[in-house]
């Protein structure tokens, strides 16, 4: 690992998961008009964001990540990102309630356009072409010209992820967020629930809180937490020529800060310390995360945690932990103990997607609701056992009425698949299924918040 790090210092490492442009000549030409585009965020933003994951880390906030695997350049609307705002902005508030502690919404928005893929190379009836890679690279249509890497493809990223920030902002701030607003979705979620007695005692308490506060006199009106909200973005780290030219150097504080996103984190594929992605990272002043799954070992994690996070500083570093349900229980205590024991501050975080995805009788590839549901309960019931806080979650997930994960109380099947299926790369949870999955979450936290409190460790 480098010891000195500069802007441009990972393209002497080694990287992978990265396109091979033809046009290297335009490929230098779109690069350097990114490198003047305004930022997307702000390192102000950022470090408010930092100051709040601080919080999660030491126990006092809870973190909801989520939205869309990939997102797509063809179904870029304003509904669309209304509707992933909105089953975000529910899910919330029923944490919040279950949690009591304020819980920290950041969106896969406004730039999770690449996607590492298990092969380069994609097959159909014999032919082999370059595989899809995300809008910001090539396209998903399987023809030798969607396939081939364009580097144009980094302009209209830039612009379909600053005009979704503009729209996330103006709904944030504008009184679409407004928390009676939000509780009467959820109560519209209830009484259309199969499950809706299940649930209806814990929305019945928020609306008695809500009107608890109003006959306090604390109203919307009077009070502009209650219907305004911060809202962050993230996205994976993978197409570093573009990250790279949207990170800028602070002016208050003359640190370097990745404008991209509020939130970076690396994936499982690209963690190795001595390559590119680590090295990347490493410099930015951003939070950032790490994929932790199922090949980790401790003493890896630890390496990853001094380079990453050599200050120890509460809020910087998020383990997002995939393990699947089938080894959450196993895998998870022996780290959890080793980060503990050395001292080390970190958010845990639970990704219950990419370790449960599965391919159906059908073809289609698929998570069954149920495992889902498994590894979040499992990732609860590790930390409680080992005296440490589960902090955050991470989901895939979509405003939509899609059919991509099976289960769930809407009983998708495995012939229901094909009904709405249009994600461009891993299955999300509909809006059904991440409020339902919301109302489960509740009740682990609030057993969470029954326990004794753990031994947290402060930032240094």
């Amino acid at each position: 690992m480098a010891k000195r790090w500069s802007v441009d210092s990972w393209r002497e490492m080694p990287i992978r998961h990265q396109p091979t442009y033809a046009d290297v000549t335009a490929q230098v030409a779109v690069e350097a008009q990114i490198k003047n585009f305004p930022p997307l965020v702000f390192a102000g933003e950022a470090r408010k964001l930092h100051a709040r994951l601080a919080d999660a880390a030491n126990g006092r906030a809870f973190l909801l990540q989520g939205g869309d695997c990939a997102e797509s350049f063809a179904e870029f609307h304003p509904d669309h990102i209304r509707d992933t705002f909105r089953v975000l902005l529910q899910m919330a508030v029923v944490l919040t309630f279950g949690a009591s502690l304020p819980v920290i919404k950041v969106g896969r928005m406004a730039g999770q356009f690449a996607k590492p893929r298990s092969s380069d190379i994609e097959s159909q009836n014999g032919v082999d072409l370059p595989s899809y890679r995300g809008d910001i690279i090539n396209g998903i249509e399987f023809s030798e010209a969607a396939r081939r890497p364009d580097p144009a493809r980094m302009l209209q990223a830039y612009s379909q992820a600053a005009a979704t920030l503009n729209l996330i902002r103006a709904f944030a701030q504008g009184g679409y967020a407004d928390l009676h607003q939000v509780h009467r979705w959820n109560l519209g979620f209830v009484s259309g629930s199969p499950e809706s007695e299940r649930y209806r005692d814990l929305a019945d308490r928020i609306g008695e809180s809500l009107a608890f506060m109003e006959a306090c006199g604390l109203t919307t009106e009077e009070v502009s937490g209650l219907r305004q909200t911060d809202f962050f973005t993230s996205h994976e780290a993978l197409l570093l020529s573009y990250e790279e030219k949207l990170t800028r150097v602070d002016s208050t504080s003359g640190d370097w800060y990745d404008c991209s996103a509020h939130m970076l984190w690396i994936g499982d594929r690209t963690r190795s310390l001595d390559e590119a992605h680590v090295e990347f990272l490493r410099g930015v002043e951003n939070p950032i995360g790490v994929k932790v799954g199922p090949s980790m070992d401790s003493d890896e994690l630890i390496r990853l945690m001094d380079v990453l996070n050599p200050g120890n500083e509460a809020g910087r570093l998020t383990l997002i932990v995939r393990m699947g349900a089938e080894k959450v229980h196993e895998l998870l205590p022996p780290l959890l103990a080793r980060v503990k024991a050395e001292g080390r501050v970190a958010l845990w975080a639970c990704d219950p997607m990419h370790g449960n995805t599965i391919k159906s009788s059908s073809g289609y590839k698929t998570r069954p609701f149920d495992r889902i549901v498994a590894e979040v309960r499992g990732f609860f019931a590790v930390h409680q056992a080992e005296g440490t806080y589960a902090g955050g979650v991470h989901f895939e997930m979509t405003g939509r009425d899609v059919t991509e994960c099976i289960g769930g109380a809407q009983e998708i099947t495995e012939e229901n698949l094909r009904d709405r299926y249009h994600t461009h790369c891993d299955p999300r949870l509909n809006a059904s299924q991440s409020l339902e999955l919301a109302f489960l979450i509740a009740e682990q936290l609030k057993a969470q918040r029954q326990d004794t409190r753990p031994h947290v460790v402060a930032a240094q």
